[in-house]
């Protein structure tokens, strides 16, 4: 396998954080996660910015759509297939500490979305659009936050420990105050997310900014 293949695991990844639960992942989890974000690493080097190229779908009409964040996709998948599209944008969870964790919101529409110091911890958000939204404070602990999109984005203080992050895009986003303590990260991953300004030194050190 070439460097470029590699996945990238951020400082301390070698010893296995524990869930909530307080079981560790197994060896043979680890290993197949790793295996995807090696080819994802791949897929990412000709990934476009999503930011103006997407064309939403109007804005859902249904009166309870932010509500259904706290049910999430009931048959939502890793690979981002769900029942029904979640169209949260514009939506607010500030400070939203308990209804969100370890929903599975595959594929949302979060553009505008407000989840300023909310607990998304061991979330799942494969494929989510969360352009221009804000994430200040929230806490992604061991969520699966691969090939989402946060350009414009504001990320200042998020909390990445233990999280998937492969394919992600970062265009434009504020990452200033953001820690990436065992994040799983590809080497593309790791480049681009190197290349953003507002990246912490702290945060540099963690990811392995050369």
């Amino acid at each position: 396998m070439s460097r470029r293949q590699q996945p990238v695991m951020t400082r301390s990844a070698a010893d296995a954080p524990e869930t909530k639960s307080g079981e560790k992942w197994s060896q043979s989890a680890r290993q197949m996660i790793c295996g995807a974000c090696a080819a994802l690493t791949l897929a990412g080097a000709a990934l476009p910015s999503l930011a103006g190229n997407v064309r939403l779908p109007p804005l859902s009409q249904d009166p309870a759509r932010c509500e259904r964040a706290y049910v999430g996709n009931t048959i939502g998948q890793a690979n981002g297939v769900s029942d029904k599209v979640l169209d949260l944008r514009n939506c607010s969870y500030a400070n939203e500490k308990e209804q969100l964790k370890g929903k599975v919101l595959a594929s949302a529409l979060l553009v505008g979305a407000n989840f300023d110091n909310a607990d998304l911890s061991e979330s799942i958000m494969t494929k989510a659009y969360a352009a221009g939204a804000s994430f200040k404070g929230t806490d992604f602990t061991s969520a699966v936050v691969d090939r989402v999109a946060f350009e414009g984005a504001d990320l200042r203080g998020a909390i990445f420990r233990n999280t998937v992050l492969s394919g992600a895009t970062y265009v434009g986003a504020n990452l200033e105050g953001a820690t990436f303590e065992d994040a799983l990260l590809g080497y593309i991953d790791v480049q681009n997310l190197c290349k953003n300004t507002t990246l912490g030194e702290d945060a540099k050190v963690e990811i392995g900014c050369k």
